[in-house]
């Protein structure tokens, strides 16, 4: 499985995208860089898979992986029966322009 590095260390690099996932199951939508959108994505849908499972040991998965708590209760009891018939694609990442400082591509990450 090939991944960014995204020009930080691995412990920042993997604090930085539990943060993103957590947040973006909370909020079901955040605006970030393009390169760290499509790193999210990922996981995020593997998380939305695991969920959709529904069990202890599905739960447990996601509870060492997201942040909060009650997080992973919204992904088990609102967003995953939401995906219940659909396979994948769960995300969709809306290209919103450039940042101003250095121009790096802004989107929109959501929950579909």
């Amino acid at each position: 499985m090939s991944y960014q590095r995204l020009g930080i260390n691995t412990g920042h690099r993997k604090a930085m995208l539990r943060n993103l996932v957590t947040s973006l199951f909370r909020d079901e939508r955040i605006n970030t860089t393009e390169t760290r959108a499509k790193e999210v994505r990922s996981i995020a849908e593997k998380l939305v898979t695991t969920a959709k499972q529904n069990d202890l040991a599905a739960r447990r998965q996601a509870l060492a992986y997201l942040y909060e708590e009650e997080v992973v209760r919204k992904l088990f009891d609102k967003i995953a029966p939401k995906y219940a018939d659909r396979t994948g694609g769960y995300t969709r990442i809306i290209k919103t322009g450039y940042r101003r400082g250095d121009a790096a591509p802004m989107v929109v990450l959501e929950l579909v």
